[in-house]
């Protein structure tokens, strides 16, 4: 299954130490299957953007998502990729860039010919470097924030309700962000993603962030002085405060780090796939038993 995790360090930019495959050790067993690419991607006080990520398409590729990547900014999206759709490539490889934003992906959505004329009738399919249902995703929401005047919300919430009530769904769960705001969404129930509102130096056992997954590790001790807000596929520390999103709820994070949470969709699309109905590849990036 694919790793989300976002962290916003509110208003003035924080350093952090990201390992994208905290373990690689641990990959080497021919019981485990490898990643498929690693990226993270960071917006400085000045709302500029910068990507480094990497297609995983062998095993010394490892080496790069194993290694520490040092970044200063206000908000952060890390990704580790198991393909469900698309080739090895650096253009599939999570996270994306689009109008100034950030996005990453865990998931799977079928119909993807429906999808790309959705796209081009909102003249967005050109926003579209790759081959994945998680890049499409994110160019509808593209183009439906162009369609309300650039307002997020409303494009996400317009790009999502027709993804239910169209396409065929297993799981899409996000996160997007911009240099001020960051928003996650889960949907549906299909996998887990938590939030953790954490005040300056966190309620568990360790002061500076030291937030740890089987796969993403973050580490900063600008954390134990400062409030932030953790988005992530599972929880990663001791600290009590994790919190698992209700399917559906979508939460958007603001420049003071205060939260909104609204569940603007209904708790199932309109066509909700199970992993019977995925091809055996994208079956295996979406079985978590599958990667351990």
């Amino acid at each position: 299954m694919c790793r989300l995790f976002g962290l916003h360090g509110g208003a003035t930019a924080v350093r952090a130490t990201f390992w994208l495959v905290d373990a690689p050790d641990s990959l080497s067993a021919q019981s485990h299957r490898n990643p498929d690419g690693a990226g993270i991607g960071v917006f400085d006080t000045d709302g500029l953007a910068t990507i480094d990520k990497k297609s995983i398409a062998a095993w010394q590729d490892v080496r790069f998502a194993s290694a520490a990547h040092d970044l200063r900014g206000t908000t952060f999206v890390a990704h580790v990729r198991y393909a469900s759709t698309g080739g090895l490539t650096l253009a599939n490889t999570h996270p994306f860039l689009q109008d100034g934003r950030l996005f990453a992906h865990n998931g799977v959505v079928h119909a993807l010919p429906d999808l790309d004329a959705r796209l081009s009738d909102l003249g967005v399919a050109r926003v579209v470097h790759g081959d994945t249902d998680s890049e499409r995703i994110f160019a509808l929401i593209t183009g439906e924030t162009r369609l309300h005047d650039g307002d997020v919300d409303a494009g996400l919430v317009a790009a999502i309700a027709w993804i239910g009530e169209n396409l065929p769904v297993y799981a899409l769960n996000f996160v997007l962000s911009t240099g001020t705001d960051l928003w996650a969404l889960r949907y549906p129930a299909t996998h887990e993603l938590y939030v953790l509102e954490r005040p300056a130096g966190g309620t568990g056992t360790e002061r500076d962030l030291d937030a740890r997954s089987d796969r993403i590790h973050a580490r900063s001790a600008h954390l134990a002085s400062t409030a932030s807000v953790l988005i992530a596929s599972e929880r990663m520390d001791d600290d009590p405060g994790w919190r698992l999103l209700e399917p559906g709820e979508l939460v958007r994070v603001h420049a003071d780090l205060s939260i909104r949470s609204s569940t603007p969709f209904p708790p199932e699309p309109r066509h909700r796939l199970t992993l019977s109905d995925l091809d055996p590849l994208a079956a295996a990036s979406q079985h978590p038993a599958a990667l351990f």
